[in-house]
C-alpha cells in the first residue's frame, strides 16, 4: 500500500513537470513566430518582452495585451494568437491525440495518463470517449458560431472581412480569450443584442466544461448526472443570476449607457457583462468607468471562473462550491457535507480549502509586488492593481488599463499569474517542488486549539 502511494506521487510529479514544460514549449514557439517581421502590420519587429507576454497571454486564454491586437498584429500575427489560443484552451494533449487518430495510430498509456490529467477526469477509461466529446464539441460551437456571427457581420463587413472576423471572434469566445480585432472588444456592439447573445452563448459553452456537457448530451440514456455536473451547473446557475441581479443594483440598470437605450438592450448589455468575468475577456462597457461595487463583484467572479476541464481559469466553480457547502455543513452542525444525497470525501474538501489558500497566498504576495513596482492613477486605489493580478489568475483578461504600462518586473508577474492560472496551480507548484515522495507513518495524539 505505502509503495504504492509512494509511486502515485513519483508519477503525479513527473507529470505536473511535463504538462508545465508542454504549455512552456507553446509560449516558446507563439514568441518566435510572433517576433517575426511579418507579423506586425507595421513589419517592424516588436521587443521581446512585449512578444513573450502576448504568447503567454495566448497561450494561457487570457487575453490581457501590452499591445492593441487589432492595430498591431497583422493578420499572420493574429492567426499566430488565433492558433495558440486554440491549442492553449482545448489543451496540447487534445491535438496530440488527434493527430495519433489521424495516422491511426493506437495511444500509449502515457499520453492517456496525461490526457486524464489535462481535462481533471476521474477514471482513465473515460479518456477515449471525452476526448471524442471535446474536438466534437469544440468544432460544432466554433463552426456554429461562426455561421451565427456571419449573419450579422458579412453585411456589416463584406463576405472577407466579415467570414475574418466571424471565425475569429467564435474561437475566441469558446475558448474563453479576450482577443478582439475590432479594436476596441466589443464595444461597437453594446447596440447589437444579437451578437452579444450570440457571444455569451459560446462563452458559457466553453466554460461549462467538456465532461459535464457529456453528461448533458447523455442524460436521455443514462437519466441521471453525475455529482460534478450537478454542482457545476447549480454554482453556475447560482452565479449567474446573482452576478446578474447585483450588477443591476450596482450599476442602477446600466445608466452609463445612453439615455434611449431599450430595456431589452440594457438587459443584454449586463446579462453579458455578468457572464464574461467568468474568464471570457470580452466587454461592451469600459472597465475603468464602472462603479467601485462592480468592479467589487467582478473581482468575486474572476477569482471563482469556471468548470474544471474547461477553457476558464480561476479555482473553479466546483471549488467554490465545495466551500459553501462547507460552510453551512458547519454553521448547521452537521460532521458531513452533502450535496444531492452524496456526501464528499474529507481528502475532497481538504484539496479545495487547499487551493483556496494557495490561490490567495499566490494572488497576494502579486498585489503586494505590482504595488511596489507599478504606478497607480490618482483616480483608482489598490483595485486598481487587485483587479488586474485576479484578471490573470483567473485568465479573464479584463483590465483597468494597467497592463500596456506595466514594467517589466509587473509583466513578468502578471505573465506568472496567466500561467499558474491556466496550467493550474497544483500542476504548477508541484512542477517547481523538490519534495521527496514519503508517507509518514507515524500520527501524533490529536489536540485541538481556539479558532475565531
Amino acid at each position: 500500500m505505502i509503495m504504492e502511494r509512494l509511486k502515485q506521487v513519483k508519477f503525479f510529479d513527473t507529470l505536473s513537470k511535463k504538462m508545465v514544460a508542454g504549455f512552456a514549449i507553446l509560449i516558446v514557439i507563439g514568441t518566435i513566430l510572433l517576433s517575426l517581421p511579418m507579423a506586425t502590420a507595421t513589419g517592424k519587429v516588436t521587443s521581446l518582452i512585449n512578444v513573450i507576454f502576448t504568447a503567454a497571454s495566448a497561450t494561457c486564454i487570457t487575453g490581457l495585451t501590452v499591445v492593441n491586437t487589432a492595430e498591431h498584429w497583422s493578420t499572420f500575427g493574429q492567426l499566430v494568437i488565433l492558433g495558440l489560443s486554440e491549442v492553449g484552451a482545448l489543451g496540447y494533449m487534445t491535438f496530440a491525440v488527434l493527430l495519433f487518430n489521424i495516422m491511426r495510430r493506437n495511444i500509449g498509456l502515457s499520453t492517456q495518463l496525461m490526457v486524464k490529467e489535462s481535462l481533471n477526469l476521474e477514471n482513465l477509461s473515460d479518456t477515449k470517449s471525452v476526448m471524442r466529446y471535446v474536438i466534437g464539441l469544440s468544432l460544432l460551437f466554433q463552426v456554429g458560431g461562426l455561421g451565427l456571427l456571419a449573419v450579422d457581420f458579412v453585411p456589416r463587413f463584406g463576405w472577407s472581412r466579415g467570414l475574418y472576423v466571424s471565425m475569429y471572434h467564435a474561437v475566441m469566445s469558446f475558448c474563453n480569450a479576450g482577443f478582439d480585432v475590432f479594436g476596441n472588444s466589443l464595444m461597437d456592439f453594446r447596440s447589437d443584442s444579437y451578437v452579444l447573445i450570440v457571444t455569451m452563448v459560446l462563452i458559457i459553452a466553453g466554460g461549462l466544461g467538456f465532461l459535464v456537457w457529456r453528461d448533458l448530451l447523455l442524460f436521455h440514456e443514462r437519466h441521471r448526472l453525475t455529482l460534478n455536473s450537478k454542482l457545476t451547473l447549480v454554482t453556475t446557475i447560482s452565479l449567474f443570476v446573482a452576478g446578474f441581479i447585483l450588477l443591476l443594483i450596482t450599476e442602477r440598470d446600466l445608466a452609463i449607457l445612453p439615455a434611449g437605450t431599450s430595456w431589452f438592450n440594457r438587459t443584454v448589455n449586463t446579462l453579458f457583462l455578468s457572464v464574461t468575468p467568468r474568464t471570457a475577456g470580452l466587454t461592451t462597457i469600459p472597465t475603468q468607468s464602472l462603479r467601485v461595487g462592480s468592479l467589487f463583484l467582478l473581482m468575486v467572479l474572476m477569482f471563482v471562473g469556471g468548470t474544471p476541464g474547461s477553457t476558464a481559469g480561476g479555482i473553479k466553480t466546483t471549488t467554490f462550491g465545495i466551500l459553501m457547502l462547507q460552510s453551512i455543513a458547519q454553521l448547521r452542525g452537521r460532521q458531513d457535507v452533502e450535496f444531492s444525497h452524496r456526501r464528499f470525501s474529507q481528502s475532497n474538501i481538504s484539496r479545495a480549502l487547499l487551493l483556496i489558500f494557495l490561490a490567495s497566498v499566490v494572488i497576494s504576495v502579486a498585489t503586494l509586488i505590482l504595488a511596489q513596482t507599478e504606478t497607480i492613477p490618482k483616480e483608482f486605489g489598490l483595485e486598481y492593481v487587485v483587479f488586474e493580478v485576479l484578471s490573470a489568475f483567473g485568465t479573464v483578461g479584463l483590465s483597468l488599463g494597467l497592463t500596456p504600462h506595466l514594467t517589466v518586473i509587473g509583466k513578468l508577474v502578471i505573465m506568472l499569474l496567466m500561467f499558474i492560472g491556466r496550467v493550474g496551480i497544483f500542476t504548477s507548484l508541484y512542477s517547481l517542488s523538490k519534495r521527496q515522495a514519503r508517507v509518514s507513518l507515524i500520527r501524533y495524539p490529536e489536540e485541538n486549539i481556539l479558532i475565531g
